[in-house]
């Protein structure tokens, strides 16, 4: 795929951090843009930032809710299919973050819900508008393989998705899957996760992006990557 070419995205989690971040750089691109987010009135505010740059689709909802992700594949539909589907949509858990033994697991099912089977739920539901060719790209962590005290949640959930998605690079092998781990972020989530402390030595959300890129509109190979590790093509 070429530059030049008119591409269609769908990023979910996309009113904040890498999201809006990758969005951004999309919409500068040219990219037509099919947004999710749960907030609505940020969701709006994103849409309403980018829409003066290309055409931004945004859905306001959670992708645990299957209503809501046949809304996403109604508007991927309409859109003539995709080129790139970003999982980034994640939940961190309860916060303070409890140790396992008193982790509330109905609260573990709903990171689970939310970190796991919605990826693959809608990659599903948008498994016949993938254009030949076209990216799935599935948001990770370091917390995936690393066993952090105090990230049990977050870090298992974000491990099963780690393999899910290998699963189903081998199971596609015609279509380029990816699992990316962004780096720590100076985002909402990272400030979440760490209430009280002061995280402005993390880097922005916008270092990550070149490493999106260079995925999206690259020759890499299905794998698990390190986004502040690649470099961007031209």
């Amino acid at each position: 795929m070429s530059d030049s070419d008119t591409r269609t995205a769908l990023i979910t989690g996309a009113s904040r951090g890498l999201g809006l971040a990758l969005a951004r750089e999309l919409a500068r691109r040219g990219w037509i843009l099919i947004l999710d987010a749960r907030g609505a009135a940020a969701l709006e505010a994103s849409r309403a930032e980018l829409a003066p740059r290309t055409r931004v689709v945004a859905i306001p909802g959670s992708v645990t809710d299957p209503a809501h992700r046949a809304k996403l594949a109604a508007a991927a539909h309409e859109a003539g299919g995709l080129d790139a589907l970003i999982n980034n949509a994640s939940e961190l858990g309860p916060i303070p973050r409890p140790n396992l033994l008193d982790f509330p697991l109905d609260a573990l099912e709903t990171v689970y819900r939310t970190n796991v089977i919605a990826p693959l739920a809608l990659i599903q539901a948008l498994q016949r508008d993938l254009k030949p060719g076209a990216r799935i790209v599935n948001v990770t962590s370091d917390a995936g393989v690393e066993p952090y005290a105090g990230w049990g949640g977050y870090g298992s959930s974000k491990a099963a998705l780690e393999h899910l998605t290998a699963i189903l690079a081998a199971e596609l092998p015609n279509t380029r899957v990816y699992w990316v781990d962004p780096g720590d972020m100076r985002t909402q989530m990272q400030q979440d996760a760490f209430p009280g402390e002061d995280i402005s030595d993390r880097p922005p959300a916008e270092d990550s992006v070149p490493g999106f890129l260079a995925l999206l509109t690259g020759d890499y190979a299905s794998g698990r990557y390190a986004a502040r590790k690649l470099v961007a093509t031209p």
